[in-house]
């Protein structure tokens, strides 16, 4: 019997499978493929998940140790770490209709399930907060930042709120503290052409033209810090930290730019002072004009 459902719906745990797309030629055991193809999960880890029933094919169906390689088979599986570090942190709901949810995310947690964080990302927590499948992030935010993310609900109408994005429809505003420079005039504007650095989780500024613009304001000065209004004209990852740094103004207690100086696991004591502040748009659906702001504040300047 053909199961005709979506696998992004085939939730445990708050967590969607992830798929692996078996090449056009090959041979041998599925087994064998996975452990080569995924090392990260080890051989005997996945005769494991394949005994428990935990690899399915596109019909749900679970998929067995003694599994031949077959071309072309959609195989499905959930992602699972073994000792995950917890996140002592929790997001708040704002704001919630039929179409989208809008959360005030605390700094370090990460909103995808990635590395070493899966049941203490944001996605897979809402998730099982809701029951929702069809959750879906809209837009970016860094583990390290804190603030407003938009959420998709509906798949339906999802791709209309992306395009709110991707069309600059979307006016999103963040707050930072970061060094004074009297040197330096405001407002004004940074443009820079960034790509993906040698260390692949690190963006830098290179030459050639511009592919990332920020809007940067002055709000307030006390003594070395002072705290600006950042407004991304475009959205390239670590965006605003990058250009910060580029001006001699790195966000405080910045763990990667314009040096990485990670703090070790567990030590939450220098959150990164860059807020997602605001959100500003007019519903593709509803035509209604929404204007949120985060509950949450920066450190002062001083103290």
């Amino acid at each position: 019997m053909t199961i005709h459902t979506d696998p992004s719906t085939w939730m445990r745990d708050g967590l969607s499978p992830s798929c692996v797309v078996l090449p056009s030629r090959g041979d041998g055991r599925l087994l064998d493929y996975l452990a080569q193809r995924l090392p990260m999960v080890s051989h005997a880890q996945w005769q494991a998940r394949l005994q428990a029933g935990e690899v399915v094919d596109a019909q749900r169906q679970a998929l067995r140790p003694e599994q031949a390689f077959v071309p072309g088979l959609r195989v499905y599986y959930w992602r699972s770490v073994g000792a995950e570090p917890h996140i002592p942190f929790d997001a708040h709901i704002l704001y919630e209709d039929e179409r989208l949810l809008l959360v005030d995310k605390p700094h370090f947690l990460p909103v995808l399930p990635t590395g070493k964080y899966v049941q203490n990302s944001l996605l897979v927590r809402l998730k099982n907060a809701t029951g929702n499948a069809q959750l879906s992030p809209l837009h970016r935010i860094d583990r390290d930042t804190a603030g407003l993310l938009l959420m998709s609900k509906d798949a339906a109408t999802r791709g209309v709120y992306q395009a709110l994005f991707r069309d600059r429809a979307m006016d999103k505003r963040y707050e930072a503290v970061a060094p004074w420079r009297a040197d330096l005039d405001f407002p004004r504007e940074h443009r820079s052409r960034l790509q993906e650095s040698e260390r692949f989780f690190l963006m830098q500024e290179v030459a050639g033209a511009p592919n990332s613009h920020s809007h940067i304001d002055l709000v307030e000065v006390q003594g070395a810090w002072a705290r600006y209004a950042l407004q991304p004209v475009s959205g390239k990852r670590h965006q605003l930290r990058v250009h910060m740094a580029a001006l001699g103004l790195p966000i405080r207690n910045d763990a990667f730019y314009p040096e990485v100086n990670d703090p070790p696991e567990g030590d939450f004591s220098r959150p990164l002072q860059l807020l997602a502040r605001e959100l500003r748009f007019r519903d593709p659906v509803t035509g209604q004009l929404h204007d949120f702001r985060s509950q949450r504040q920066l450190l002062p300047l001083v103290g």
